[in-house]
């Protein structure tokens, strides 16, 4: 089953400044995202410390997007960016 997406303000709000070419990128991204199979392509891991409750998957090798499971196939989006996005 494909998971479903739901996009936070925040992240809205960053990929909207992103150049076209990455956000391109970031729309293939997700599309491979929403496939469980591609997840260890996209090193999908969990978080650790004040966001041990989210994950997160690269986007390339600078950006990363920060998410978290509503239930067990819809996740929201939080934000995107580099690893700054993890402070």
């Amino acid at each position: 089953m494909m998971i479903s997406i739901k996009y936070r303000p925040e992240f809205l709000r960053l990929y909207s400044k992103l150049e076209n070419e990455l956000q391109k990128e970031v729309k293939e991204k997700v599309i491979l995202f929403q496939d469980r199979g591609n997840h260890k392509m996209l090193k999908v891991h969990k978080l650790h410390g004040r966001l041990k409750s989210r994950l997160s998957f690269s986007v390339n090798y600078k950006y990363r997007i920060v998410f978290e499971y509503i239930d067990e196939n819809i996740a929201s989006l939080v934000t995107i960016g580099d690893h700054d996005v993890y402070r």
